[in-house]
């Protein structure tokens, strides 16, 4: 059975990445979305939100699976089985870092390969920081995330905002 997984924060889940997701998961028999809990970072969800918001954004596509980890990728990958990393390229710019990653990984563990998709032009421009920005903003983020991903920041900013009243 070929099983990816496909990592990140998802800090939130955006319609880019619901496209690598929904594209990848056509590759493989089985994909796992795994959701990074970075203590490094302070997320404005915390893994169980992501986990959860993810879980309800690919709740049609039946060969995905949404499950949180730490530590390293590479243990995370042979500890679910898994041949194959999936990572999304938006830009030249993701190209540099994506690459070294993919070959640390591959030096640390040479069965699991690194597969990239670039991401539909239409998605290219977009990430988990620039909708947080414009949301912080009050800035209309609905073409840029699922209604339910929407509505759960919509609910972070008005909690953030109430709070610095």
């Amino acid at each position: 059975m070929a099983r990816a997984i496909y990592p990140g924060s998802f800090d939130p889940v955006t319609y880019g990445h619901l496209d690598i997701i929904v594209r990848s998961s056509a590759l493989v028999d089985e994909l796992i979305v795994g959701v990074l809990n970075n203590n490094a970072k302070t997320p404005l969800f915390s893994v169980e939100e992501r986990v959860k918001m993810l879980e309800e954004a690919t709740g049609n596509i039946s060969n995905v699976k949404v499950i949180p980890f730490e530590g390293l990728l590479i243990d995370f990958a042979e500890k679910m089985d898994a041949g194959m990393v999936v990572r999304g390229l938006r830009a030249i710019t993701d190209f540099e870092n994506e690459l070294k990653m993919a070959q640390t990984n591959h030096k640390l563990s040479p069965k699991v390969e690194t597969v990239f998709l670039t991401t539909s032009l239409e998605h290219a421009y977009l990430s988990s920081t620039v909708v947080k920005e414009v949301a912080c903003f009050g800035g209309d983020i609905s073409q840029f995330v699922p209604e339910n991903v929407e509505r759960k920041i919509q609910e972070k900013m008005s909690k953030k905002e109430s709070v610095h009243q």
